[in-house]
């Protein structure tokens, strides 16, 4: 297995055996169930789907509650697929705990919607310098400036920096340090600071770059 679905909790400070003052994350990490296996031979390849955190079954629908009802661990709040090389060791209704995927020292890569900002202007989205407070400037302080030329290329090429919204996006911080595991709790907690506001959805796997 190569990683979990988890909840931030927060942020707090941590002592390392040294006694350095360490800020991390605390991330609910499971327990994680085993809702269904795919294999090669019948899906096409090899994965398995977890769900993660309780639901209420009368708000998922009936195939939905039929898919999880599999597992006999009732109704849950994600679904997400991991892809595995092997997947016969693992059944399905199995709980995936994370001292026994994860340990301290480890490499990890956290994934999560980052908090949304609404729309927000050049400054605050791309932090651009605006324009002189003085010297002649009339109304036009905040402002982006040109986005192109007339003749050439005649339009606003893609990808340009302007105003919209920002934020409420899939983000991936990589090479993360895993502080201290507390396996009776199913907490992990890492070094530095994951994306998503507290009680978002984030996803813990082993570093892809460690």
């Amino acid at each position: 297995m190569t990683g979990l679905i988890g909840k931030k909790i927060g942020m707090t400070q941590f002592y390392n055996a040294e006694g350095n003052l360490i800020p991390v994350t605390v991330v609910q990490t499971g327990p994680c169930v085993v809702v269904q296996k795919k294999e090669s031979a019948r899906d096409g390849y090899d994965a398995l789907q977890v769900g993660f955190g309780s639901k209420k079954s009368q708000r998922v629908n009936k195939p939905l509650q039929g898919h999880m009802a599999k597992a006999g661990k009732g109704a849950f709040a994600v679904l997400k697929e991991f892809r595995l090389d092997d997947v016969s060791k693992y059944e399905v209704g199995q709980e995936l705990k994370v001292s026994e995927l994860f340990k301290v020292g480890d490499r990890i890569d956290v994934a999560g919607i980052s908090k949304g900002h609404g729309f927000t202007g050049v400054i605050k989205r791309w932090s651009f310098a605006g324009f002189p407070g003085s010297h002649g400037t009339h109304e036009y302080f905040r402002h982006g400036g040109s986005i192109g030329n007339r003749s050439y290329p005649g339009r606003v090429r893609k990808g340009k920096k302007m105003a919209g919204h920002w934020g409420d996006e899939r983000v991936s911080i990589q090479n993360l340090e895993v502080v201290d595991i507390r396996a009776e709790q199913d907490l992990m907690l890492i070094k530095g600071a994951v994306p998503g506001a507290k009680q978002g959805v984030v996803i813990v796997r082993l570093a892809a770059k460690g």
